[in-house]
């Protein structure tokens, strides 16, 4: 059975220690994808690892927050003004409608967006309704239950 989700909503990411942060659904975009600044891949002495600084003055959790990874890949994306470029692609986990769930991100500057995590259909498919008309479902769930405790 599908969960119904509205256009936005707030989520955790456990492994980032962000949570209650915001999200926007979109059915549109095909991979999710993370606001992040300072995105680099780097090579030394045959290992890899990218690191990127998580950024939003909006979120006190989000705002300058370095990660480091060595689990990543990279993919070529197609952005909504048809420009197609190359981003690295990470693999966490979502916490959304009490619920874990693995979900692959792609590292995007998204300084101008509203929000700074996007949830597109990949990781929607087979789960998920999308109800335009609602808001916060999972954030709203998530407190009536903790408040039931």
């Amino acid at each position: 059975m599908k969960i119904t989700i509205g256009r936005s909503d707030k989520a955790d990411f456990p492994e980032f220690s962000l949570y209650d942060i915001d999200v926007k659904i979109d059915s549109g975009a095909y991979t999710s994808s993370i606001h992040c600044t300072e995105i680099e891949e780097i090579i030394e002495n045959q290992q890899h690892w990218i690191e990127f600084t998580l950024l939003d003055p909006e979120h006190p959790l989000f705002d300058h927050q370095k990660i480091k990874t060595k689990e990543y890949t990279s993919k070529l994306v197609k952005s909504s003004n048809g420009i197609t470029e190359k981003r690295f692609l990470i693999e966490t986990s979502i916490f959304i409608f009490n619920q874990h769930y693995p979900i692959h991100l792609t590292l995007a500057e998204r300084t101008d967006m509203k929000f700074p995590i996007l949830l597109g259909r990949k990781f929607l498919n087979k789960k998920f309704i999308i109800d335009p008309v609602k808001k916060d479902v999972s954030h709203k769930l998530k407190y009536k239950k903790e408040c039931e405790l």
